[in-house]
């Protein structure tokens, strides 16, 4: 029997060679969280707490709010869950991006395994998670394997061309959340780009080592790779970049 497989960081990539323009986005896209967490935390509030609002008591590997959160315009899905027992986290949230939201040339990878796989308008791909701390803040970012989602695999090059099409553009169940998912995604793109291509090296590596086993199943393999962030550090980094990137 297989051990599990303990995730690692990925590589990352140096943000002083990104180009200028990308930074800026990226660094707008941190002061929206921040604004996110300042307008919540002055009524008392915080990111977590506003899905879980009204939803009775929080069970472990129940999806909240109840029938995820989506936007029909985007295609765009999340829901937050908690299952990760001592691994310091309150929880995290689950994002994706559904088949009509996809770019008309990605497809899934080829699969000859015995399970299903939601196709055509079903189909779906899971982008990052975001583990949160009990105070309801940001402490991580990680990728999965098939199985954890159930979600339709595609090889990470096709993922990332789905990363800028992710938006929750609607109030429910809350604009501050919904505007602070949305931003997390473009404040690390770079970092999430790094998380896939990762991914990918894992599961074939794995596949190599477990041959005969369907590594997109195998329970051995859940988190793929694991980045601990800080919002706060990667504005800074963003901010020093942006001052090398113009010297």
């Amino acid at each position: 029997m297989s051990k599990p497989y303990s995730p690692t960081a990925p590589d990352l990539p140096d943000l002083a060679e990104l180009p200028r323009e990308r930074l800026l986005r990226m660094h707008e896209a941190g002061r929206e969280v921040l604004e996110c967490r300042r307008v919540l935390t002055k009524a008392g509030l915080n990111i977590v707490g506003e899905v879980l609002r009204g939803q009775g008591t929080f069970y472990e590997f129940d999806h909240y709010p109840e029938g995820d959160v989506y936007d029909d315009e985007t295609h765009s899905q999340y829901y937050y869950h908690s299952h990760r027992e001592g691994s310091g986290e309150h929880g995290h949230f689950h994002t994706f991006l559904r088949h009509g939201g996809m770019p008309p040339d990605v497809a899934p990878v080829a699969y000859d395994g015995e399970e299903s796989w939601p196709s055509g308008d079903e189909a779906l791909a899971h982008l990052v998670a975001i583990s949160m701390d009990p105070p309801g803040w940001p402490i991580g970012l990680f990728a999965t394997n098939r199985w954890v989602t159930a979600e339709t695999w595609y090889a990470a090059a096709d993922v990332i061309e789905m990363l800028p099409s992710f938006a929750i553009d609607h109030a429910n169940p809350s604009w501050p959340t919904n505007r602070w998912i949305t931003a997390m995604l473009v404040l690390y793109g770079p970092y999430l780009e790094a998380l896939l291509y990762q991914r990918d090296r894992v599961v074939a590596a794995w596949q190599q080592v477990h041959p005969g086993v369907d590594v997109y199943e195998d329970r051995n393999l859940e988190i793929t790779g694991y980045l601990s962030i800080s919002v706060e550090a990667q504005i800074a980094d963003i901010e020093a970049a942006l001052t090398a990137n113009a010297a």
